[in-house]
């Protein structure tokens, strides 16, 4: 297909129409969303849809705060990451989509269609990744990766910052759930070890920087867990907050420094084992079967069926545009001279834009997020008609994490809102983070970003809500940073709006890396230079980027395509509906309307111009 470049539309237009129309919203919430005689039973299948991934994802149930009732036996599980438990999930993913298939779909509203069309969608992309002779599919999710075990990847990160963060310890009951958590923690990493191995074993050997890395953090995780650790820490602190009696340092410790040790240090003995039979080359060209392991991570992440050849081509053209628009901002503030990615990177050493180094500046940065996201949320109600709460925390991420993660990020919290979502932001060092980029970071990430978006999938179908596609998310999260400029908040800020459009520049930067690495052969090296060198990006930064990259194929070009699809999508709503078009009606359509394909989306503009014409 041919790829999806913006239709430029400029501030003015789009402030133009915020309070211009009173169309009516096309698509009704999900209390509305079945009809007629289908009702009962469209209903009753999505729901023991999602029943039946749930109980192949109990951290899922917990984050999603429906781990209760029916579902408490859910809260002292985790989910099963050896080869059976993969196979158990294509297992259900082949019954479900061919109950979806069968299903009559005759007399179902637009709302429902779509919703059996996202797990039809979701469940078909996802067994054509297990199809594939290695890797992790995220069904309906976006951490797809060829590499079982690595530095952004495996239970040894995910789960202590799970049961720490996510899991909630307020009884006797919650806390038996967690030992219960920390005795199956164990057997989920010899699972992935197994996987790591088999893998091996078919010449799957993840680039030696990315093991160094994995190595390093995993001797980390290991001399934490011998001292009892973060792990008994996180449950001892609560419980004692919760005045819930018992000896519940010794219990964990003794789970903690004996067998979850001990597998630890098995998946530790497997990735050092792999480490002589590792080279430099960074993407997935070189590894057996990456070629056809790629397109797949590519169709995944966009959910399109661009080739690699033109997500790199869409990458160069929307950079040159956005180039184009931040030249005239760096003249403005006096730099006049070199390229944009030169000037940008001499912005970057700008003493007035810095933090402190030190936790001076960890909580100055953590006072300046509160500050924008009082910003925006005042002018949310010129962009939405349907308003949710935008329940946030800013959290700083686990230090075993830092330095294999990116600068930040975000997601949602519970359904019932009890768990807040999360900013999760890097604050290894604050050299990470400008003046000038850390608001729009946390449009992305936070508000009207990914945790806005997800307080709206909260209300949806539980299947829907548990579903999501790449291209849509990161799509949104960017639309969301074009929001926050359209309604003026760098308006007396204009090095903030050059954040902004860097942060764009940045992602179109993406889909020229992340095919670079796996379809042209590029170095690790090279994917860094061109950040340095094209946008200014700070080199710290992107290291992690370019790694996260290579242990993620695809992942990263989901963002700008999904984002100029979007804009796209406004563009067209705005040509055909003229002055009835509404941007708050247009903004509920896309949000509400859930986590879709882009086709899907496509579907859901097309029917907000229809209703809205009649």
């Amino acid at each position: 297909m041919q790829h999806p470049l913006s239709i430029p539309v400029s501030r003015r237009q789009t402030l133009a129409t915020l309070g211009a129309g009173t169309a009516g919203l096309a698509l009704s919430g999900p209390a509305a969303a079945l009809q007629g005689p289908a009702k009962t039973g469209a209903h009753a299948l999505l729901d023991s849809i999602a029943d039946n991934l749930l109980a192949l994802s109990p951290e899922g149930a917990t984050s999603l705060g429906i781990d209760t009732g029916a579902r408490a036996a859910e809260r002292g599980k985790l989910g099963d990451r050896s080869a059976a438990g993969q196979k158990a999930v294509v297992d259900t993913l082949k019954a479900d989509i061919a109950r979806v298939r069968a299903f009559n779909k005759a007399g179902l509203d637009h709302s429902t269609r779509t919703s059996l069309s996202v797990v039809e969608s979701a469940y078909g992309v996802a067994l054509d990744g297990f199809a594939l002779p290695y890797g992790d599919v995220a069904v309906g999710g976006w951490r797809n990766m060829p590499y079982v075990v690595i530095q952004n990847v495996g239970a040894y990160l995910d789960i202590p910052k799970f049961l720490d963060s996510d899991h909630p310890v307020k009884t006797s009951a919650d806390a038996e759930a967690y030992l219960s958590r920390l005795n199956a923690f164990p057997g989920v990493l010899d699972g992935e070890t197994e996987r790591l191995k088999a893998a091996g074993g078919q010449g799957l050997i993840a680039p030696a920087f990315l093991i160094d890395k994995a190595v390093k953090q995993m001797e980390a995780t290991i001399a934490d867990a011998k001292g009892g650790g973060s792990m008994v820490e996180s449950l001892v602190r609560r419980t004692g907050e919760a005045k819930i009696g018992g000896d519940w340092n010794a219990r964990s410790a003794k789970i903690v420094q004996g067998p979850v040790v001990a597998a630890l240090e098995r998946q530790l003995a497997e990735l050092t084992a792999q480490r002589p039979k590792a080279t430099m080359d960074a993407g997935l060209w070189a590894r057996p079967g990456g070629d056809e392991w790629y397109a797949w991570g590519l169709r995944a992440s966009t959910t399109t069926r661009m080739t690699p050849e033109e997500v790199h081509q869409m990458g160069r053209d929307e950079l040159a545009e956005l180039h184009g628009r931040m030249d005239p901002i760096l003249k403005k503030l006096g730099y006049t001279q070199g390229s944009v990615g030169d000037r940008m990177n001499a912005l970057a050493k700008d003493p007035r834009f810095k933090f402190p180094d030190n936790d001076a500046g960890r909580a100055e940065i953590h006072a300046y997020i509160q500050t924008w996201l009082g910003k925006i949320r005042a002018e949310l109600p010129r962009a939405f008609r349907t308003l949710v709460k935008g329940n946030v925390e800013v959290k700083r991420l686990p230090l075993a994490e830092e330095p294999g993660a990116p600068a930040a990020y975000g997601g949602a919290g519970s359904i019932d809102g009890t768990v807040p979502g999360k900013f999760w932001i890097n604050l290894r060092t604050t050299e990470l983070h400008s003046k000038y980029s850390l608001p729009d970071l946390t449009m992305h990430e936070a508000i009207p970003g990914h945790v806005w978006q997800g307080e709206y999938a909260n209300q949806m179908p539980l299947i829907r809500t548990m579903l999501a596609f790449n291209a849509y998310s990161e799509g949104w999260a960017l639309y969301a940073e074009q929001l926050a400029d359209e309604l003026g908040l760098y308006d007396d800020f204009e090095v903030g709006r050059l954040g902004y459009l860097q942060s764009l520049a940045f992602r179109a930067c993406r889909l020229v890396v992340d095919t670079g690495l796996h379809a042209k052969r590029w170095t690790r090296e090279q994917g860094v230079e061109f950040f340095v060198k094209e946008n200014g990006s700070n080199p710290l930064e992107v290291a992690s980027e370019v790694d996260r990259y290579c242990s993620w194929a695809g992942q990263a070009c989901g963002y700008k395509v999904g984002h100029s699809e979007i804009v796209r999508q406004r563009g067209l709503a705005q040509k055909a509906l003229g002055v009835k078009y509404d941007l708050r009606d247009f903004d509920d359509v896309v949000v509400k309307g859930g986590n879709v394909p882009l086709d899907v989306l496509a579907q859901n503009v097309a029917e907000y111009i229809r209703e809205t014409k009649a």
